[in-house]
């Protein structure tokens, strides 16, 4: 079988500040097995065309499962029109596309190890380390978002829990090769966030722990280089008009912002905040209430020194531009959660004025907020709206809400035994028909009222399979 390499750019793996990928200016032609692995530097050609397909991939997931959940909604004709449903088919195209990074992800890596390195064994420790990064985050986004998928080219599908499961040893490579104190905190946060996901709350807990002593306040990112059209897909929906957030999360948008022709804003994979959230979500599911409000002081302490892109132009953005729901667009709207939820001002900008939005993390949470929740179930609640904000535009929702793409018809085709892995998981407690994204809006007293308050959702099915993996 012939393999071919497209890299329109030399992406340099940086873990500084908060950056992991940054685009330099060597091109490497379309190429096959043989002329490849004969050039001089093949190794290092072949790790820079994994970081570019990284950064596509998490640019299309963070696109993607941002319409699958209640952060966006798809208010034009481009990208796709049924995820807000949601609604989730094995030959939908977007379930293709996101399946195969996954598997281009794995293959990629084993290839370097398996051939490349053969024909070219100059590889270096960033190297090694930006490669099983890579692979980490194939076993990570298969386990999180799918209900199964093979582990293998032409093999069986392998349930979810096993795919984090191997994710862990994966990131512990990474950790094997990590060179500073904030790639380290990076290693033990992909750690507890696979422990997160699995359950086990004193593993996921002693991992978030150990990265907020090797750094409090990292942060990775993937960037992306336009000039040579490495693109941000998410960039373009969101600094566009084609996705409208959900109203209470207006004042988080736009996350990717366009401040030149060729700019693209980076992805965030991986930041200490999400330590902190693990930290206090164990604790409130302990019943340490007094514990976890620490914890979440703590963290909003982070966010509030995260960077802040101050002076966005976004007079363009009329939060209809065409599509089929108006929204809200004047700070004069207050917004309640749900019609149970009370009202609350700050949260819809003023557009027609430069606006100010937070490019890592931002939320409208405040400590008064935290001291004053009372009871595990709200401030669980409380966690849960956390992270929905502090993960805003990351593509990290769905997860939190339990829902799982099944396996695409190609695939399912070749399988000898698929089992229920051509369906979707979809919980019963999830509004269909585009529920999620519902909301009255009264333009005569500027009030919006969102019809499910999804984070009250998540708690109130907390015992369920699906969601608050530890309960």
């Amino acid at each position: 079988m012939k393999r071919h390499l497209t890299s329109s750019s030399l992406l340099v793996l940086v873990l500084s500040s908060c950056s992991l990928i940054e685009p330099g200016d060597t091109q490497s032609p379309n190429v096959t097995d043989d002329t490849f692995l004969s050039q001089p530097n093949a190794m290092r050609t072949w790790v820079n065309g994994v970081r570019k397909n990284f950064a596509e991939c998490m640019g299309d997931y963070a696109q993607l499962m941002e319409i699958l959940s209640d952060n966006y909604y798809n208010n034009y004709t481009r990208s796709n029109r049924v995820f807000d449903v949601p609604e989730l088919k094995t030959n939908d195209e977007d379930v293709k596309q996101l399946q195969r990074y996954v598997g281009n992800l794995r293959e990629s890596v084993d290839y370097a190890f398996g051939t490349v390195l053969h024909h070219d064994p100059n590889i270096t420790a960033a190297e090694k380390y930006d490669l099983f990064t890579a692979k980490t985050f194939s076993q990570i986004l298969a386990g999180e978002f799918f209900t199964s998928l093979p582990d293998a080219t032409g093999g069986e599908p392998v349930d979810w829990r096993t795919h984090l499961t191997e994710a862990v040893a994966l990131a512990d490579s990474v950790l094997s090769y990590a060179a500073t104190d904030s790639a380290r905190a990076f290693a033990h946060t992909l750690k507890a966030r696979v422990y997160y996901r699995l359950g086990r709350a004193d593993e996921a807990v002693s991992e978030a722990r150990t990265a907020l002593q090797l750094s409090d306040d990292f942060c990775v990112q993937l960037t992306f280089d336009g000039a040579n059209s490495v693109n941000n897909v998410a960039q373009e929906a969101i600094w566009g008009t084609w996705f409208q957030p959900l109203p209470r999360l207006d004042f988080l948008d736009p996350k990717y912002v366009q401040i030149t022709s060729t700019y693209q804003s980076p992805v965030t994979i991986a930041k200490a905040e999400e330590d902190y959230l693990i930290i206090a979500e164990a604790l409130v599911c302990e019943g340490r209430l007094e514990e976890a409000r620490a914890e979440l002081n703590s963290l909003l302490g982070l966010v509030a020194r995260r960077p802040r892109l101050r002076g966005v132009d976004d007079h363009l953005e009329g939060r209809f531009n065409g599509g089929s729901r108006h929204y809200p667009a004047s700070s004069l709207y207050a917004v309640a959660a749900s019609a149970a939820d009370s009202l609350r001002h700050g949260l819809v900008l003023d557009r027609t004025q430069p606006i100010d939005v937070p490019t890592i993390s931002g939320t409208s949470v405040s400590k008064a907020m935290v001291d004053a929740t009372q009871g595990q179930d709200a401030l669980l609640e409380l966690v849960y709206l956390l992270r929905q904000e502090i993960f805003f535009g990351e593509g990290r929702r769905p997860a939190d809400l339990g829902i799982r793409m099944p396996v695409c018809d190609v695939e399912v085709a070749n399988m000898k035994n698929p089992g229920d892995s051509d369906q979707p998981v979809i919980p019963p407690f999830i509004p269909l028909n585009g529920g999620m994204d519902d909301f009255t809006m009264d333009d005569g007293n500027h009030t919006v009222v969102i019809r499910y308050n999804m984070n009250r959702v998540i708690v109130e099915n907390k015992q369920s399979e699906y969601v608050v993996p530890f309960l």
